[in-house]
């Protein structure tokens, strides 16, 4: 029997029993459970390229102000969105198909008693449960490449944002050469993962009513970011809360696989932020 995209995202994703498995990494790296800090966690809930820097590099790149109502599209367990209201000011709203990832966000985000300003919900980005309008801002961080109908995505995105609102994007596309090394963070396989052209990205976005503000691509940064992880984790091993926790023993090998798919130009990475006018 064909499985549909929500049970495939969770079998890849899922762990059982995250919550308690990110409590106890956590207990056992001496951290106060209780009272926990982003600095905490910051190593295991930033599940994308560069880490922490690079979503407080995206925020400032789009204008991020405080009082902004922001939809974090696959928000995993929900560090970019804790970040985006601690550090920024603003009200977030993340949205994840994988459940263990949303019970793990919720339960992080009250222990560092960010519950007011973030929520986390289990749902499809292809099927957003929100009103017209609702948001100033669309931030996604590494989600697209699990999504394959780009236009319904951008589509469902123009309902939910005020004109002039603006959607933030930190992606993976396609490089001049087909993908070749698997298993990756985001598809066990070939048939998970759904990369699109840069240009076949604009393409949609300027038909859905997104003009360009900023494109920086960050290959060559993400390149040099895989690098010095994988040898620092070759030299002291990998840190007691870490990556590892989310997505099991074998992050290290999918992390050496996007490295080599970066160097070989197989992948490309790009930071953005676009306006939208319906």
């Amino acid at each position: 029997m064909k499985m549909d995209s929500s049970h495939i995202i969770n079998a890849h994703y899922g762990r059982a029993q995250l919550s308690n498995t990110i409590l106890k990494s956590l207990e056992d790296a001496g951290k106060d459970i209780a009272a926990l800090s982003l600095d905490d966690l910051a190593p295991m809930e930033e599940f994308h390229i560069g880490g922490r820097k690079a979503t407080h590099q995206l925020a400032t790149l789009a204008g991020i102000s405080s009082g902004m109502r922001v939809l974090d599209i696959g928000c995993g367990i929900g560090g970019p969105a804790r970040a985006l209201a601690r550090y920024f000011g603003c009200r977030v709203i993340g949205i994840d198909l994988t459940k263990e990832f949303c019970f793990a966000g919720s339960m992080l985000t009250r222990r560092t008693h960010l519950a007011s300003r973030v929520t986390i919900i289990n749902a499809s980005a292809l099927d957003l449960p929100f009103m017209n309008a609702a948001f100033d801002m669309v931030w996604m961080q590494h989600a697209a490449v699990n999504i394959a109908d780009k236009e319904k995505l951008f589509r469902e995105i123009a309902k939910i944002l005020r004109p002039s609102g603006k959607l933030a994007f930190y992606e993976l596309f396609k490089g001049a050469e087909p993908i070749k090394y698997f298993p990756l963070p985001w598809a066990g396989k070939d048939s998970m993962s759904f990369l699109a052209s840069v240009q076949e990205i604009h393409d949609i976005l300027k038909k859905t009513g997104f003009s360009t503000d900023t494109w920086t691509d960050t290959t060559l940064d993400a390149i040099q970011f895989f690098r010095h992880a994988l040898t620092k984790s070759a030299k002291h091993g990998p840190p007691p809360v870490s990556l590892l926790t989310l997505m099991g023993p074998n992050f290290p090998v999918m992390a050496e696989n996007v490295l080599k798919n970066l160097e070989e130009n197989r992948l490309s990475v790009a930071a953005a932020v676009f306006s939208f006018t319906p």
